[in-house]
């Protein structure tokens, strides 16, 4: 199946395209639509970070709407919807805009970024898609597997506009990319990472909300901390069963999980849990226990500066990298569709080493390195379930 949105002179067929990564490595797209991340520029990810949060629930910024590198776009920019907990999460929806404002500045384009509303329904979601294509925004980027309903009906109307959504495999649309990461790999490492680490052999795991992404997070952590130590502790909890009832929204509910945990006995936890992973943190440090922070390098993050110093480390996922990317590959008129997967050897994943205490920390460093190296070795299979 052809992955372009528009035929482009000389483009034969579907044959392999390589697509330069943030301007390192190459990635394959195939027959099979499904593309590897080439080395990812993980600093996307927490590039401008800090100010994050701090525009207005919507925003759009200038551009003349052509590539200053090409001068063949003709969009009107990026557009970018977020998803639950939005823009200010220091975490996922962060990453993201991170990527877009890298994409807006190298490419000379305008942007549009947008907010979602409290308790909003699956028809929200597509009338928002739906006024960032019919305004000329391409690609139209939704942040989260909850986009997916909204993603597939808003393509099908506009099959001219490229469309991309983060974390979900199921729209499989010529003009959609389906943008996912080996979440499973960095939350290995932040296994290993947490069973070097405590004293108590005693752990925790909490996740935002009760689905099969998440899942993917608790698995890859079980699976890292068992393989240092078969026998320790694993506390789980999931703080909600839906996103609506604010599983990736509520800082308090992730700092009451987390007390609980530490009261139990586990001195390292690991967030999956967005903004709710903030009150993670906040209560770890209150404690002085380890937390393990997600998606973005929560070491770095401004709004927990005052908690830094027990942010073990960070499961990266280079969600910037993927927003950067694919609008790129728009940019260039070679539009990204299908399966665009990252992982360990690509660099789509990872596990950030910021915080100088846990450098110090040498056996847990060299664990966790050859666990990465392990996996992208071969030797070492991460189970995603």
């Amino acid at each position: 199946m052809c992955a372009a949105i528009a035929p482009r002179p000389g483009a034969g067929g579907c044959g392999p395209v390589t697509v330069p990564w943030a301007g390192r490595g190459t990635a394959v797209r195939t027959k099979s639509r499904k593309t590897t991340f080439s080395r990812a520029a993980l600093a996307v990810t927490v590039l401008a970070l800090a100010a994050a949060g701090c525009g207005k629930s919507s925003t759009e910024s200038g551009g003349g709407g052509s590539s200053a590198s090409a001068g063949t776009y003709s969009g009107k920019g990026i557009g970018l919807a977020y998803d639950v907990g939005g823009k200010g999460d220091q975490s996922f929806n962060d990453a993201a805009f991170a990527g877009f404002q890298k994409a807006e500045k190298e490419f000379g384009i305008g942007g549009r970024d947008v907010e979602p509303s409290d308790n909003e329904s699956s028809a929200d979601k597509v009338q928002r898609l739906e006024q960032l294509a019919r305004a000329g925004y391409n690609p139209v980027i939704g942040v989260g597997f909850v986009y997916a309903p909204a993603v597939k009906e808003v393509a099908a109307k506009y099959p001219k506009v490229t469309f991309g959504i983060v974390d979900d495999d199921t729209v499989k649309a010529k003009n959609v990319a389906d943008l996912l990461f080996d979440a499973e790999q960095s939350s290995y490492l932040a296994g290993v990472a947490a069973a070097k680490a405590t004293k108590k052999h005693h752990i925790g795991f909490i996740g935002g909300v009760d689905v099969p992404l998440i899942h993917t997070f608790e698995a890859g952590f079980d699976q890292g901390a068992r393989s240092v130590d078969p026998k320790i502790k694993i506390e789980s909890q999931y703080l909600t069963q839906t996103a609506q009832e604010g599983g990736f929204s509520s800082p308090d509910k992730g700092k009451d999980a987390a007390s609980g945990q530490i009261e139990a006995g586990a001195d390292v936890i690991y967030h999956a849990a967005g903004l709710s992973g903030q009150g993670v943190i906040q209560s770890a440090a209150q404690h002085k226990v380890w937390a393990i922070g997600v998606d973005s390098d929560q070491y770095k993050q401004s709004s927990l500066a005052d908690y830094k110093d027990w942010i073990l480390g960070s499961a990266l996922k280079n969600v910037g990298g993927a927003v950067y990317e694919l609008t790129r590959s728009v940019v260039q008129g070679k539009p990204l569709s299908g399966e665009v997967r990252g992982d360990l050897k690509s660099g789509g994943v990872g596990f950030a080493d910021s915080n100088p205490r846990y450098r110090a920390m040498k056996d847990v460093v060299a664990a966790v390195e050859k666990a990465r190296q392990d996996i992208i070795d071969g030797k070492v299979t991460v189970e995603a379930r």
